[in-house]
């Protein structure tokens, strides 16, 4: 078994770890009413897109999600939290400087004992879900549910879908198709973004993304009898029927999209090995992006 495989299938015990943390570190998240950031780089970028659009939707404040790096220095929060599994991540670290004695920062990380500690305000640490993995998985679904779970959002019954997630069998010729489509709405867009970005990154597979929505205005001409259609949430009424028209292959969600995502993880690792990759040790990538002075 390849680490990410045993870490993606730590994940229920880890989300239910991490909804009980929430109420501990309840004072170092944000409260009602602020205006909030949430950042990061990679597979963090899309979890803060996913905990931005859950916490607005709440009715809990403005929350908005930026790649570390394309953080708007002219508009004001009241805080701002980043996401860190390395807690060594170039642009995080630089941004969490300049943020120094102007805004509030809290960090979200797996490592203890790395400058991100120092960096930010307050931190959460995560390090039961760490990862030797440079794929990430458990980690960003950990730190998703902690947010989740801070804004009551969280239930019993996302665990058990992520259970259900991990023993149900792939869909039938999945593997075998040639292109890869993820579509979401509202806070599922960022975990569509993310399936993606697992099957780019373990199975180097041709994938896109995209609010569902959007799928009509231009992508939907990819489809074919060798594509795949994979829809995190509720989807919009016709398009399944669209798709099928067009010969492609479509996935209903019927989990929790966030045990979805995990289903999603699964096909990723299994397209990479039927490739004969290892996912473990991606193209051109490592576990922390460090970029030199």
């Amino acid at each position: 078994m390849t680490h990410v495989e045993e870490e993606l299938a730590g994940q229920p015990d880890c989300w239910a770890r991490a909804a009980t943390q929430a109420t501990a570190h309840g004072a170092a998240l944000p409260t009602p009413g602020e205006r909030v950031a949430i950042v990061g780089c990679g597979t963090s970028y899309f979890m803060a897109q996913s905990a931005a659009a859950l916490r607005e939707g709440a009715g809990q404040g403005e929350t908005d999600a930026f790649a570390a790096s394309e953080f708007p220095h002219g508009r004001s929060y009241d805080r701002v939290v980043a996401l860190t599994r390395s807690g060594t991540t170039t642009e995080v670290l630089a941004l969490l400087g300049e943020l120094r004695d102007r805004t509030r920062t809290t960090a979200i990380t797996a490592d203890p004992g790395t400058p991100v500690m120092a960096a930010a305000d307050d931190v959460v640490v995560l390090d039961y879900a760490d990862e030797r993995s440079v794929v990430q998985t458990r980690f960003a679904t950990t730190a998703l549910t902690l947010l989740r779970a801070h804004l009551g959002l969280h239930t019993d019954s996302v665990v058990t879908d992520a259970h259900a997630a991990l023993a149900a069998p792939l869909h039938e010729g999945l593997v075998d198709c040639a292109q890869f489509t993820f579509l979401g709405r509202g806070w599922t867009v960022g975990l569509a973004h993310e399936a993606a970005l697992k099957m780019r990154e373990a199975a180097q597979a041709w994938t896109e993304s995209y609010p569902a929505m959007e799928y009509r205005h231009g992508p939907i001409s990819i489809t074919t009898d060798s594509t795949a259609t994979w829809m995190l949430g509720d989807p919009p009424e016709g398009l399944e029927e669209q798709v099928r028209a067009a010969g492609g292959s479509w996935v209903t969600g019927t989990l929790d999209p966030l045990a979805e995502l995990i289903r999603a993880q699964r096909l990723a690792v299994a397209v990479a090995q039927a490739r004969g990759l290892d996912p473990d040790r991606p193209r051109h990538l490592t576990r922390s992006v460090i970029l030199a002075p």
